[in-house]
């Protein structure tokens, strides 16, 4: 069905969904961290509620990884509505998002990911959908055609993404609700890792949990994804436990150091620093140097990067900081304290 190819636009590892999916909170008590968002969330949804009306349309944006999804399950059930998940490369023409409006019910949730990513014929038809509730159909072809308007059941569009300046500003200001998901601390990080370790049946050590936690680059994706790479080591090494011993261990075989960084991580770093010493580099150049598509370090790669001090962004390009030559064992250049090109916001 076609309708089915734009909503279950994911295919996945069958195994590692069903994983995931049960270590997702359910619920806003359940929700760790963003406690900011979470606070305001029980407010307008509470409120939503009493008025008898749909939550109005909520854009969610911040890093990969931080639980926007989750977070969008987690609104449909506390409205007690249904919700549709698609994404916006999977919906690639008016008719299949229109296909996707007229299938939902009364306070449905229809949730896209990567909402920057809709073409500009579709984000037009979304316009009177989220404002009025009405879909505006052209029936025909020249002199013939003709526009017929339907009425759409009331519903919250979440919208999701990782590039909110990507977003038009007709578009994001139809979004009544708009928080943007930070990176998590480390104390809600072990609250997550031992929540996790408890739905897997893992015995886990506090200081394991905390290694496994400050190791996580500040995402709850990722923790839970080395808590389970750290659960085989501990099977097959080990009685099964996660001691510090075996969670250290397995990280380093992983080659994700104390401050989470990876290869990538460490290549990126080591290039600024080598090939280019320490002087501020283009993010095409970077890109190019490192293998990597420009997309995927600024969105996966230097968000972390900058939150720990280690490269900035400045007028010139990306520069490298002394924080980042102190860990990777380099001697800092002469110049190396004068960031002559003024940071840009």
């Amino acid at each position: 069905m076609e309708n089915e190819r734009i909503i279950n636009s994911k295919l996945e590892n069958k195994e590692e969904e069903r994983l995931e999916n049960s270590l997702r909170p359910t619920t806003l008590d359940e929700y760790i961290g963003q406690t900011k968002v979470k606070e305001n969330m029980k407010i307008y949804i509470e409120a939503a509620k009493k008025r008898n009306e749909p939550l109005d349309h909520v854009l969610l944006y911040g890093p990969p990884g931080l639980g926007k999804t989750t977070l969008s399950n987690i609104i449909s059930n506390e409205m007690n509505s249904n919700i549709k998940i698609t994404s916006g490369p999977a919906i690639e023409k008016p008719g299949d998002l229109a296909s996707i409006l007229t299938n939902l019910s009364e306070f449905d949730v229809l949730f896209i990911d990567e909402i920057h990513r809709l073409s500009k014929t579709v984000e037009e038809i979304l316009y009177p959908a989220m404002e009025d509730y009405t879909l505006d159909i052209v029936i025909g072809k020249g002199p013939s055609a003709k526009s017929i308007r339907l009425d759409l059941p009331k519903f919250t569009l979440i919208g999701a993404t990782t590039k909110a300046g990507s977003l038009t500003t007709p578009l994001r200001d139809r979004f009544g609700i708009v928080h943007r998901l930070e990176l998590y601390n480390i104390t809600d990080l072990v609250t997550i890792v031992k929540r996790s370790s408890k739905i897997l049946g893992i015995n886990i050590d506090a200081d394991a949990a905390k290694e496994i936690a400050g190791r996580s680059r500040g995402t709850p994706r990722i923790a839970n994804r080395l808590l389970k790479r750290v659960r085989d080591y501990a099977t097959v090494l080990g009685d099964g436990d996660i001691t510090l011993k075996i969670a250290k261990h397995a990280l380093n075989q992983l080659e994700i150091d104390e401050y989470g960084l990876d290869e990538i991580d460490r290549k990126i770093l080591e290039t600024m620093i080598v090939q280019y010493g320490g002087r501020a580099v283009g993010i095409e150049a970077l890109a190019v140097s490192v293998g990597e598509e420009i997309d995927t370090i600024e969105d996966v790669y230097e968000p972390y990067l900058i939150q720990i001090g280690f490269i900035a962004r400045t007028l010139r390009g990306r520069k490298v900081l002394p924080a980042a030559y102190r860990h990777l064992g380099y001697d800092l250049p002469e110049e190396s304290g004068n960031l002559s090109g003024q940071i840009s916001i």
